[in-house]
């Protein structure tokens, strides 16, 4: 069996020294924890600037470093924020920054399927999990769905809560991309965040159980504070055809 190197081993002593930790808790001075583990602080800085870059530690210069927030996982499957944040024992929140109504135009009737010249109601929130903001979320969605829908229906709210108990829709299926990306100076801004630091862009259409395209939503998270679980199955074999035979139709 291959045997870890140093800096894994140093990893993972450091693991074991902020187990006890709370969030926020701040580590001993770089040269104290490398005497306290034996370890060069080279290699232990190493170790500390994986560990940062993974989001379990927060390092400031001239501060020092300190336990994160854990990071949130997101499974890659058919639910909403607010949906998944109740399910990590977290109270999500939304605050609208910005709404308006004008036409599709051509890019956003394509992804809805809808005439250039339909209206198009653009909702733009920051949504918050605990408090901590975690994503800047902007919905489109045809207007003639959602009939006197205002910024205020939205703050603290669910979109899809509000489409089955206001306007009897709901979501079906979705078609999702994730790319990676980094966050420009105005969601820095809004997500507390750095500039430039990592983050995931989501782009996602939703249709009814009839069919209908609801939505198109362009979501922007801090890649400091999620990851993306999924889960794999190995694909499904056909059996195989005896020559002469004919498919066994067994499972």
């Amino acid at each position: 069996m291959t045997q870890p190197n140093k800096y894994e081993s140093v990893r993972d002593q450091v693991l074991d020294r902020i187990a006890h930790l709370e969030v926020g808790d701040a580590l001993p001075p770089e040269r104290s924890l490398a005497d306290e583990l034996g370890v060069a602080r080279m290699t232990l800085r190493r170790a500390l600037e994986e560990l940062a870059r993974e989001g379990v530690l927060d390092r400031h210069q001239g501060r020092g470093t300190f336990l994160a927030q854990p990071k949130i996982s997101q499974q890659l499957e058919m639910t909403s924020f607010s949906e998944d944040m109740r399910r990590r024992g977290l109270v999500p929140g939304s605050r609208t920054l910005s709404m308006q109504t004008a036409s599709a135009g051509a890019s956003l009737g394509q992804r809805l399927e809808l005439s250039p010249r339909a209206s198009v109601v653009r909702v733009r929130r920051l949504r918050t999990a605990d408090g901590e903001p975690m994503a800047i979320e902007t919905l489109h969605v045809p207007a003639e769905l959602v009939p006197d829908l205002s910024a205020t229906d939205l703050d603290g709210a669910s979109f899809y809560d509000l489409l089955v108990e206001r306007y009897e829709l709901s979501i079906a299926t979705g078609h999702q991309v994730i790319e990676p990306t980094v966050l420009n100076a105005e969601e820095a801004e809004h997500l507390q965040a750095p500039e430039h630091s990592p983050a995931f862009l989501f782009e996602r259409t939703s249709r009814s159980s009839e069919g209908r395209l609801i939505e198109f939503v362009r979501s922007v998270y801090r890649g400091d504070r999620y990851r993306l679980e999924v889960e794999l199955h190995p694909p499904r074999r056909s059996a195989a055809i005896p020559s002469g035979g004919r498919r066994d139709e067994r499972p």
